[in-house]
């Protein structure tokens, strides 16, 4: 596994750990503040997937 998969992996693990925070939050704005970390840390694997596909292009 490649230092973007490794990468890659984590992005999407925080993802889900910002969704489930998210859901068990009884202060609304906590959870909104973990959903919006969800969202970028899901943005982030969505990069990292285009990153890994450039290189496995080039």
């Amino acid at each position: 596994m490649t230092e973007l998969d490794d990468r890659l992996e984590r992005f999407e693990t925080l993802t889900a750990e910002c969704e489930l925070i998210a859901k068990l939050a009884t202060d609304s704005n906590k959870r909104e503040f973990y959903l919006k970390l969800s969202e970028q840390y899901r943005q982030l694997a969505v990069d990292m997937r285009q990153a890994i596909a450039t290189r496995a292009a080039a």
